[in-house]
C-alpha cells in the first residue's frame, strides 16, 4: 500500500523531535504539523479503497518526499555531543520552509479525503483547490470534476459532466487530460 511510507515517516518525524537537542521549539512546530498529517494519512489508509487513485499517488509521492526532507532537517537536532552542535549550522528559514510543506501536504491529503467521499459524507459546497494545484491548476479541477461523477448525485454528476465537456471543447489538451485522467469511460 502506498501509504505505509509516509505514515512510517510520519512517526520517525515525531520521535526524532521528541529527541530534538537544538532548535526544540521548531522542531516542536514541525512534530505538532506531522502529527496532523499522520492521522490525515491514517484516515486515507482506512478510506483506501475509496481514494481517487490519480490524485493518490501524486498526492502521496509528494507527501512522502516532504515527509523525508522533515526528517532530516528534525535528525540535525539531535546533536549528540558539542562538537556536532556547533558544527552542525541550521538556517531558521529551513524550519519555516519545512512548516510551510507540511502545511501544504496536510492541505492535500484533506483535499483528497474530501474529493474522495461518497456523495453523502462530502460536502456539496466547491471543495477548492489543494496546494498542489499551484503547479497544475487544470489538473485539480478535472480530477475534482471526475470525483463528482463517480461519486455525485444524478444532479451533481450531470454538472461535472457538462463541465468536463465545456473544458474539453475549450482546449485539446485539457481533452487529452480528462481521457487520460478516467474522465471518460470505455466506448
Amino acid at each position: 500500500m502506498i501509504l505505509a511510507t509516509p505514515i512510517q515517516l510520519t512517526d520517525q518525524v515525531i520521535k526524532a523531535a521528541d529527541d530534538a537537542a537544538t532548535f526544540k521549539q521548531e522542531c516542536g512546530e514541525l512534530k505538532s504539523k506531522t502529527e496532523k498529517l499522520a492521522g490525515l494519512l491514517r484516515q486515507a489508509a482506512r478510506a483506501s479503497n475509496d481514494l481517487y487513485e490519480r490524485p493518490t499517488r501524486r498526492i502521496i509521492d509528494d507527501t512522502e518526499q516532504v515527509l523525508e526532507k522533515a526528517l532530516a532537517l528534525v535528525l540535525k537536532c539531535r546533536g549528540h555531543g558539542l562538537m556536532k552542535r556547533v558544527f552542525t549550522i541550521i538556517p531558521t528559514a529551513a524550519f519555516r520552509k519545512m512548516s510551510s510543506q507540511l502545511e501544504n501536504s496536510i492541505g492535500d491529503v484533506s483535499w483528497l479525503l474530501r474529493v474522495s467521499a461518497s456523495a453523502d459524507d462530502r460536502d456539496d459546497e466547491y471543495l477548492g483547490l489543494p496546494p498542489i494545484a499551484a503547479n497544475e491548476p487544470i489538473l485539480c479541477l478535472i480530477w475534482e470534476q471526475i470525483a463528482i461523477l463517480y461519486t455525485g448525485s444524478v444532479e451533481d454528476r450531470s454538472d461535472a459532466a457538462a463541465s468536463l465537456v465545456s473544458l474539453a471543447r475549450d482546449n485539446d489538451r485539457y481533452g487529452k487530460l480528462i481521457i487520460e485522467e478516467g474522465g471518460v469511460g470505455p466506448c
